[in-house]
């Protein structure tokens, strides 16, 4: 029997050393996810945040793109104002041009036509 009670003993130290090693792998595992949740709570708060700025970046970079399109409305417009003074001017000096050799033109023939009156 002696025999007997010592393999049971050999048997009972054996499941605590089993049972104990099962709990220190336990404690090892949960000290791993404690971790990793800590990291996954923290990705989300810098995904939130992250969310956040995006957002408001958006926000901003839309206002300024329309502020962009105005400016570029503002300068076409100007642009082609710009080139009908331009071209008006042109139409101008032309005429003047015109004008002012016709004008040369009839001085030059009054004087033909008073130095042949005399």
């Amino acid at each position: 029997m002696s025999q007997h009670g010592a393999a049971l003993q050999t048997y009972n130290q054996e499941l605590v050393k089993c049972l104990e090693e099962m709990k220190l792998r336990r404690a090892e595992l949960q000290a791993q996810i404690e971790s990793q949740e800590e990291e996954k709570n923290n990705l989300q708060r810098e995904i939130e945040k992250m969310s956040y700025k995006l957002t408001r970046l958006n926000d901003s970079l839309a206002k300024r793109i329309a502020v962009r399109n105005e400016y570029d409305r503002a300068i076409a417009d100007t642009e082609t104002a710009y080139m009908k003074i331009l071209e008006s001017s042109q139409l101008l000096l032309n005429m003047l041009k015109r004008e002012a050799t016709n004008l040369d033109q009839s001085l030059v023939k009054a004087s033909v036509d008073k130095q042949c009156r005399q």
